[in-house]
């Protein structure tokens, strides 16, 4: 599975957020961002905090322990039914795009 290239300091800008806010998010100092700014790599569980605060705009203070663990027993032993709240998800955020247009 390919990773995602995440350019931290153009994720940063459109979001139109400063260093400090962006990295505190996430746990990071502003100096430590700044560092992966500049090109140091980043480490797997600094990537994907990342991707789940900054790309996918998750709030991570209303997630709990027990909501992987459903998720985790879903897909495992229902996943059709994990695939079709998925698609509903996906369907659902397409149609309130539309209407916010």
């Amino acid at each position: 599975m390919q990773e995602l290239a995440l350019n931290p300091k153009e994720i940063r800008r459109n979001l139109g957020m400063n260093q400090h806010e962006f990295w505190t998010r996430i746990g990071v100092t502003q100096s430590g961002g700044s560092r992966y700014e500049s090109g140091r790599t980043m480490p797997r569980p600094v990537r994907e905090l990342l991707r789940l605060v900054h790309v996918e705009r998750l709030d991570l203070s209303k997630v709990k322990r027990e909501d992987f663990d459903v998720l985790d027993h879903m897909k495992s032993n229902h996943p059709d039914l994990y695939q079709d709240l998925r698609r509903a998800l996906r369907k659902q955020g397409r149609n309130s795009e539309d209407t916010t247009h």
